[in-house]
């Protein structure tokens, strides 16, 4: 889906009241409903649920929740009015009439800080003061509220944005006056704001809800999108019955070298696991058993050197080659490197020290294949390409990276963001924080090694790589904490992600 700044949404909002047509109200009460369903109530039991609502659109949507949950008597409901101005938009006027007429909601009007109601730490607080209209640091009474609400220990769920958070730029934000929100209940898209290490926290989990805006149909523009399951599953080619091995390609991994052999098995593993009819792992010597008996169904080829490769292999008939995973910076290796982007055919995936070779050695950026992918963390990436102060600077230097030397770039992370050649930017959105372990980036390096074997196009195998990798991550966490997952966990649940997206 296309990520839209704060205007544009208000934008989309005014086109789809004026031609679906739909009242403003009947929109509130839509977007209401979902967000409403979506609370985690259950889990709560009947632990009390306190709304704090601003006067505007979002305090209207949380009058509107707080009438569905007392109609649906789901425990006990409180409303937390902030007198912070003096007249409220009209929607959220006839939600406040609605509700007073609800004798079991107790509304208590807050004029100053003093007048904050003391709220049981077992209650669930709705944070629906203030939405995606705000441009400028909270101050006054709505600045004190945001901070009494981060000192209490209560779960909160943010109503579309955590409360004081921009929709996009925050670099002349008060950040000590936003709200630091368990979950968000966002709608149409995610914010920005949402997905860059800076104030992404602040959301929590983010759950995105579609209220069927008219987007299609307004079109908007925008080079930021939002992968989701959808997009995924109409990139996915599903195997014809008569397939064999030699249909889904053969990949090339230079991998390894001494002490380093794990990095090349998970990066090996996973790109059997995505589905490569065949992998040779060029290794070094000191290597050849560990990937012999660790990775059955990989062939193998031997350096001539006992510790780290100096060799490149003949390169014909491979479909797709990865290079990286553990193979030290040698000079020797990284000859190796030159030589590989010089002569290869096949499309190219760069991970780890192949990317530190490649910052020690940026003339080579020249002569890099087009349409090469790479998978840098941020220090590989700062090697790379310079540093920045914000994710804003960051995004605009990897998006010219891209188009300059004509490469994808994966910046891994939450929330991973993919740049191509054509000045497009991909925001994932599947992975969590387990994830951040080592060998997490061989594996994603195996994947997407293996869907290029397969033919997908680099742009298409990156994307969907990245998808897979969190997908399948997500699904080690039904099994694991945060803590204890490892890398292997990602590469064991891919068929699990697999399998979403035959669905």
């Amino acid at each position: 889906m296309k990520i839209l700044t704060a205007e544009q949404i208000r934008a989309l909002d005014k086109f789809t009241i004026e031609n679906e047509p739909i009242s403003s109200y009947d929109l509130m009460e839509k977007a209401a409903s979902m967000c409403y369903n979506f609370l985690p109530i259950d889990d709560l039991w009947l632990a009390p649920t306190v709304y704090v609502c601003g006067k505007g659109s979002n305090g209207g949507d949380g009058l509107a929740m707080a009438r569905m949950q007392s109609q649906e008597e789901e425990g006990s409901v409180m409303v937390v009015l902030v007198e912070h101005t003096k007249e409220g938009t009209p929607d959220f006027a006839h939600n406040l009439y609605l509700l007073e007429e609800d004798d079991s909601v107790q509304i208590i009007r807050v004029k100053t800080i003093e007048d904050f109601p003391e709220i049981p730490n077992d209650a669930l607080i709705i944070d629906a003061i203030l939405g995606t209209g705000l441009s400028r640091p909270l101050e006054g009474l709505l600045a004190s509220i945001v901070v009494h609400i981060n000192c209490l220990e209560n779960r909160v769920v943010s109503v579309d944005m955590p409360t004081g958070l921009f929709a996009e730029d925050n670099t002349e934000n008060d950040m000590l006056h936003v709200i630091w929100a368990d979950e968000t209940i966002t709608v149409h898209c995610p914010k920005m704001s949402m997905l860059v290490p800076e104030t992404g926290n602040f959301a929590g989990d983010v759950l995105v809800l579609d209220i069927g805006l008219m987007v299609e149909e307004m079109n908007p523009s925008s080079n930021y999108e939002y992968v989701e399951l959808k997009d995924i599953q109409k990139l996915y080619n599903r195997r014809q019955k008569f397939s064999h091995k030699g249909n889904h390609g053969h990949a090339l991994l230079l991998a390894g070298s001494k002490g380093k052999m794990g990095a090349a098995q998970l990066s090996a593993f996973a790109c059997l696991r995505s589905g490569a009819g065949l992998l040779t792992a060029h290794v070094p010597a000191c290597g050849l058993d560990v990937m012999q008996i660790g990775v059955k169904e990989a062939m193998c080829t031997i350096d001539s050197n006992s510790d780290f490769i100096i060799d490149l292999p003949n390169l014909k008939g491979f479909k797709a080659i990865g290079m990286g995973p553990g193979i030290g910076t040698e000079q020797d290796t990284a000859n190796v490197l030159k030589r590989l982007l010089q002569d290869a055919d096949a499309r190219l995936v760069l991970d780890a020290d192949a990317l530190n070779i490649l910052s020690e050695n940026k003339t080579w950026l020249a002569f890099i294949p087009s349409g090469t992918i790479l998978t840098p963390h941020p220090k590989e990436f700062e090697r790379l390409a310079g540093s920045w102060a914000t994710s804003e600077e960051r995004i605009k230097l990897q998006v010219e990276f891209s188009v300059k030397y004509g490469v994808i770039v994966v910046f891994k992370g939450a929330h991973s963001c993919t740049t191509t050649p054509s000045g497009q930017i991909f925001f994932n959105s599947t992975g969590n924080a387990g994830m951040a372990t080592a060998g997490s980036g061989d594996v994603l390096t195996g994947i997407i090694l293996g869907l290029l074997a397969q033919d997908y196009s680099p742009e298409v195998a990156t994307i969907m790589g990245v998808y897979l990798h969190g997908l399948a991550g997500d699904t080690a966490l039904q099994f694991n904490a945060t803590e204890s997952l490892i890398a292997s966990d990602i590469i064991d649940n891919l068929h699990s992600a697999f399998e979403q997206l035959a669905t």
